[in-house]
C-alpha cells in the first residue's frame, strides 16, 4: 500500500513546474531565465561570504602577530626602571674612588649586568630612545623644560633627563628631554609706525 503511494509521488528533486504571480506556468525560457537570476543571486552571496571569511582570517592573522609581538610590553615597561637605575649606579661612582680594585670589581659587574639586559632588550625588539641633538619629535619626546641661551636652534633637544624606550615600532616610554628655546625674532623697527 505504500509503495503504491510512493509510485504516484514524484521524485522529490523534481521541482513543481514554475508559475508566475498570476499562478499561470512559466514558459521554459521564462523559467530558464529565473533560474539563472536566482544563480546569480547565490553567486553573488557566495562570493560575499568567501570575501568576507578571507577578510576575517586576514584580521584574525595580523591580531595574532600583533599579541605576539607586543606581548612582553607589559613586562618590558617594567624592566625599564631596573636599566635605568643600572644606569644611575654607574653614573654616581666618583672617578677619584675607581682607583680602588673594589670599587672598579663593582664598577665592572655593573655595567655587565647593564649590557647584558640592554642586549636582552635588542634581542625582543626593545630599542633605546637617546635623542640628544635631535629636533623634539612629541611622538617619542616628552618635553620638562625649555632652556634659553643654548646655541642650537629652536626645538633642538639640548638634554636628556631619562632616555626613552620602543618596542619594534611602539612607544613604551618617552624620552624625557629639555628642549632649545625658540629664538624671538628681531624686529627691524619698521612696525614702528604711529
Amino acid at each position: 500500500m505504500d509503495e503504491e503511494k510512493d509510485a504516484g509521488a514524484a521524485p522529490a528533486n523534481d521541482a513543481a513546474p514554475a508559475t508566475d504571480s498570476d499562478g499561470a506556468a512559466l514558459s521554459p525560457e521564462a523559467r530558464l531565465a529565473a533560474l539563472e537570476a536566482e544563480l546569480a543571486d547565490t553567486r553573488e552571496r557566495l562570493l560575499r561570504a568567501l570575501a568576507e571569511t578571507e577578510n576575517a582570517r586576514r584580521r584574525f592573522q595580523r591580531e595574532r602577530e600583533d599579541s605576539q609581538k607586543y606581548a612582553v610590553s607589559g613586562f618590558a615597561r617594567d624592566l625599564l626602571s631596573a636599566a635605568d637605575n643600572l644606569r644611575r649606579a654607574l653614573a654616581s661612582l666618583p672617578e677619584a674612588e675607581i682607583g680602588d680594585p673594589r670599587v672598579r670589581s663593582l664598577r665592572d659587574g655593573v655595567a655587565a649586568t647593564e649590557r647584558e639586559l640592554l642586549g636582552a632588550f635588542e634581542r625582543h625588539g626593545i630599542r633605546r630612545i637617546d635623542p640628544k641633538g635631535e629636533r623634539f619629535d612629541h611622538n617619542f619626546h616628552q618635553a620638562i623644560f625649555e632652556a634659553e641661551n643654548t646655541g642650537e636652534p629652536g626645538g633642538t633637544i639640548v638634554e636628556v633627563l631619562q632616555p626613552g624606550y620602543v618596542l619594534h615600532d611602539r612607544l613604551l616610554r618617552p624620552a624625557m628631554v629639555g628642549v632649545a628655546k625658540e629664538r624671538p625674532k628681531p624686529s627691524d623697527g619698521s612696525d614702528d609706525a604711529a
